[in-house]
């Protein structure tokens, strides 16, 4: 069987997703892609720019793409010549929270539930996302006067479902013994924007810092657009604490910060997943994470208490905490590492090919 991804975004996590999709399945995907900018652009326009691009359509068994082109779109235009579509939600415009300033687009709302509602089958990539796609759908219906549609919740969730993303992790983590006078690296390797809140991650940093603690950062991550002006401020005052300072094109280079890495930590307002947490943690850093979003799903439950937080002023309490007596999770840091395998592509790829072979059958 052969299949057609068109990915609108190819960047970050959408970019993995599509890489080791295609790399670990054991059909044939074909692969068209638009750069990671101007996401709001992609959802008005990407179906157009893959229609025109797109040789054939009729010699593929299946069709996937993902939240940021306007499926409804891109089938009304191909017609009848279109295969069965999956769409994969990486996130959505219903729930995602805005940026200072900035005023909610209904229309990408809509386009989301018409998307899903073209594709035969639906996937998210968390149970978190699935059951905030569906909490968010009835209160967003709502906003409209008058008619309005709740008969798509039940015809979207009918043929939806979640699967995680596969991780490409390391060949093996091999972890160095733990020296009593090193110098702790905390690690942030999320996108450089507001949703990952970089506020509530320096001002815990500022907290250790105040009590006289010493530590190393890494602050790696993508940033899409201008740099957030917390991470021009840490540049200033962090500079005999920062050891790399950027995004790393290099994914060896990138896995390498990691296990150099003590702590990894999240104060994202949203995640729907977090991959790149998993990376951390699999590369055998310490996590830090709220008590929320996807977060309490990825982390096994024997270690909720230690390492989920639910205050800024726990989070600080603990990165003390952790930073005082790391070589004391040495254990724990080992059964995380064990335990990440879980989101492996080798893993979860079978899952995938199961739905991709659904997939196929629905034209049969």
């Amino acid at each position: 069987m052969k299949f057609l991804f068109l990915e609108p975004f190819f960047g970050g996590s959408h970019q993995q997703f599509a890489q080791g999709l295609i790399s670990h399945s054991k059909y044939k995907i074909d692969l068209i892609t638009l750069p990671a900018r101007f996401w709001k652009w992609r959802m008005r326009g990407a179906a157009l720019y893959f229609l025109q691009n797109v040789s054939s359509l009729e010699k593929y068994d299946g069709l996937i793409t993902t939240d940021l082109m306007s499926l409804s779109d891109f089938k009304s235009i191909s017609g009848a010549v279109c295969p069965p579509s999956l769409v994969y939600f990486h996130e959505n415009q219903l729930t995602y929270p805005l940026a200072p300033d900035e005023r909610m687009d209904y229309q990408f709302g809509f386009t989301d539930i018409t998307t899903a509602l073209a594709a035969d089958l639906v996937l998210f990539n968390s149970k978190t996302h699935f059951d905030a796609f569906f909490s968010g759908i009835p209160a967003f219906l709502n906003m409209m006067p008058e008619y309005k549609p709740h008969w798509t919740i039940k015809a979207i969730k009918k043929k939806a479902n979640y699967i995680y993303p596969g991780c490409q992790f390391p060949e093996e983590i091999v972890l160095p013994k733990p020296k009593s006078n090193s110098t702790p690296l905390i690690i942030w390797n999320h996108r450089w924007e507001f949703d990952k809140n970089p506020k509530g991650f320096f001002n815990a940093i500022d907290g250790v810092e105040e009590k006289g603690l010493n530590f190393r950062l890494a602050l790696l991550g993508e940033n899409f657009q201008k740099v957030p002006k917390e991470f021009i401020a840490a540049k200033k005052r962090y500079k005999n604490h920062i050891v790399q300072y950027g995004y790393v094109k290099s994914r060896k280079i990138y896995f390498e910060w990691l296990k150099k890495g003590s702590i990894i930590i999240s104060t994202a307002q949203q995640e729907n997943f977090g991959m790149s947490v998993i990376e951390a943690i699999r590369c055998g850093c310490i996590p830090l994470l709220p008590d929320r979003l996807a977060y309490p799903e990825i982390l096994p439950k024997a270690f909720h208490s230690d390492f989920l937080y639910k205050s800024q002023d726990e989070l600080t309490e603990k990165l003390f905490y952790i930073i005082k007596n790391l070589n004391q999770f040495q254990n724990k840091r080992l059964t995380l590492i064990k335990a990440m395998d879980t989101f492996s592509w080798k893993s979860i790829i079978h899952q995938y090919d199961n739905v991709l072979e659904k997939l196929a059958g629905i034209s049969n």
